[in-house]
């Protein structure tokens, strides 16, 4: 029951969750308030605490691990079948950019809070702060949120590298690995693999 309260006023006082939300949750306590001194008892009120902390916990959860599934396939046909006809055509779509993006401002909306805009711009020269950052990412619906984000960034880069690869014959596989977890070392990787398979490009074209 303590936890419970203790994740519910985060939601009230704003550390947490969206402010429509907020507002609808803090007139159905008020509501429950009602209904307990009416009857002399607080079991609505424990009740409505848990079904509210289960839901959000259990929509970020779902939302994130959905996400992170639906980025596997393209992943996995890039590196085991890269010169595939299917692969290509996967890869020039944009559907899995469209609904990892539909996600990502799905959770944005619900973990936007009046606060985040002061988080976000903390210092007093308009720029982000550590601990701004740090505070608003506490919540795990933000969290979810910029999970998302790194997807659908991750996605599009290692896309990008694969195309490059196809257009100039160059090995992906292990840059395209990379930038599920490590994007920046897969893009990083790709540079350098593109530098030092130049010379023999040319050497190839020479002969």
């Amino acid at each position: 029951m303590l936890m419970a309260v203790f994740h519910f006023s985060e939601l009230l006082t704003g550390e947490a969750g969206d402010f429509t939300i907020r507002s609808a949750l803090q007139a159905d306590v008020q509501f429950l308030r009602k209904v307990s001194k009416t009857s002399g008892s607080t079991a609505p009120i424990e009740q409505y605490l848990h079904q509210t902390c289960f839901i959000g916990s259990q929509l970020t959860s779902t939302v994130f691990t959905v996400g992170t599934i639906a980025v596997l396939p393209f992943y996995t046909l890039m590196v085991l079948a890269p010169k595939s006809e299917l692969t290509k055509k996967s890869m020039e779509s944009s559907i899995p950019y469209v609904v990892l993006s539909i996600l990502y401002a799905y959770l944005l909306y619900l973990s936007w809070t009046p606060e985040t805009v002061r988080l976000i711009f903390a210092s007093k020269y308009l720029l982000p702060e550590l601990a701004g950052i740090a505070k608003m990412f506490s919540s795990e619906m933000t969290l979810a949120s910029a999970w998302i984000h790194l997807l659908v960034v991750d996605l599009f880069a290692a896309r990008h590298i694969f195309q490059d690869g196809l257009k100039n014959q160059i090995e992906t596989r292990h840059s395209v690995s990379f930038c599920l977890f490590f994007c920046p070392i897969g893009i990083l990787t790709h540079v350098i693999t593109k530098s030092m398979t130049k010379p023999a490009r040319k050497e190839g074209h020479g002969l």
